[in-house]
């Protein structure tokens, strides 16, 4: 098993920026892709950015794309989310998410693990 937690999750104005960090545990060596997601109030939880262990191949949604940036950190087993320029429409409840095969990872049923999830609040 994989267990997920995120963190950095907060109250913040728009255009501030924030990093959000997702930290790994068990058995994360089954983990291929990392990814991050969002869900607000009476929305679908939607895909945000993804990324790799090995190669760090990245790609974004288009809403937030050239504002978030995804990293990782393998020897720390963590993947961060950098969300920089941040708008009211990126309230959300912000999910880290393992996948233990090599897909694309923008489908939440690419996934295999998730962890609770961090609040970001972006106001006006």
């Amino acid at each position: 098993q994989v267990q997920l937690v995120e963190s950095g999750g907060g109250l913040v104005q728009a255009g501030d920026s924030l990093r959000l960090s997702c930290t790994t545990s068990g058995r994360t060596s089954s983990t291929y892709i990392m990814g991050w997601f969002r869900q607000a109030p009476g929305k679908e939880r939607e895909f945000v950015a993804r990324t790799n262990w090995i190669g760090g191949v990245t790609f974004y949604a288009d809403s937030v794309k050239d504002r978030f940036t995804i990293s990782k950190d393998n020897a720390k087993g963590t993947v961060y989310l950098q969300m920089n320029r941040v708008k009211p429409e990126d309230t959300a409840i912000y999910y880290c998410a393992g996948s233990r095969y090599s897909v694309t990872g923008k489908r939440k049923s690419d996934y295999d693990y998730w962890g609770q999830g961090t609040q970001v609040t972006v106001s006006s």
